[in-house]
């Protein structure tokens, strides 16, 4: 228990002592240097941007948010149900898997046009666009998850006459846990990547939209903020997974 509390101490600390340790270099090349706040402001010009108006970034947070939620949930259920498929229908692996491979390597940028002309520029090709990147991640992963059961288990489960959805739920899945979880992180942080192109695409609002619009005007201080607030909102998604795969371990191992 004690190791345990030192770990998670640890963790915390190791993290936050880097981020004060970037934010005073930062603070020292820009006095330093003297760089022009146009270029590089200074952490407090940042922090003073983003006081000044938090309903602005809470509200293009938000829209960023939904996009991410919309979208990435929809491409990881839709990989994780066709990952399903490939792993129980042998026919259906030798006719899908080896374009799901190959369509993996396109670039999701190079369909943005022709989302764009199918769907207009409203929210459905942003959704659309996030789901087709956090999709690839998860069902590449529990495709290779499910397929690292062992036989010896397996074999088991059919001495007893158990019925294959008894054997997913009880043999396959577990097994398979680490790397579904392993591609829902990734899947989590490159949908966040995601919502921020597919805002460059439609430029509805959101904190791309945000940044764009910060560039387009040479407000580096605005851009700062809204990263920031992007990094804040991508790190609470991705401990919202690690807590979610912690929550899991802890219930199969009671």
């Amino acid at each position: 228990m004690s190791e345990r509390v030192r770990t998670t101490a640890a963790d915390v600390l190791y993290p936050v002592g880097a981020l004060a340790v970037g934010t005073a270099l930062w603070w020292t090349t820009v006095a330093v240097l003297e760089v022009p706040p146009f270029l590089l402001p200074p952490p407090d010009a940042v922090a003073a941007r983003l006081v000044a108006n938090p309903h602005l970034y809470l509200r293009n947070a938000w829209l960023t948010l939904e996009k991410v939620a919309y979208g990435g949930g929809l491409g990881a259920l839709a990989g994780f149900v066709l990952a399903i498929l490939i792993d129980s229908l042998p026919w259906f692996r030798r006719s899908v898997y080896p374009y799901l491979v190959t369509v993996r390597v396109v670039p999701k940028i190079a369909i943005a046009p022709l989302l764009l002309i199918y769907l207009g520029t409203g929210m459905g090709t942003a959704v659309v666009f996030v789901a087709l990147i956090a999709f690839f991640p998860l069902v590449l992963n529990t495709i290779a998850g499910l397929g690292r059961t062992p036989e010896e288990q397996l074999d088991l489960m059919r001495s007893v006459n158990a019925h294959p959805v008894e054997t997913f739920v009880r043999v396959r899945l577990p097994y398979a846990l680490p790397d579904v979880f392993a591609g829902l992180k990734q899947s989590t942080t490159l949908a966040v990547v995601g919502a921020v192109i597919a805002e460059w695409l439609v430029a509805d609002g959101g904190l791309g939209f945000l940044i764009l619009l910060a560039a387009e005007n040479v407000r580096t201080d605005t851009m700062l903020a809204a990263l920031l607030v992007l990094l804040v909102e991508g790190l609470v998604l991705y401990g919202g997974v690690v807590a979610l795969q912690r929550g899991v371990d802890r219930y199969a191992a009671a």
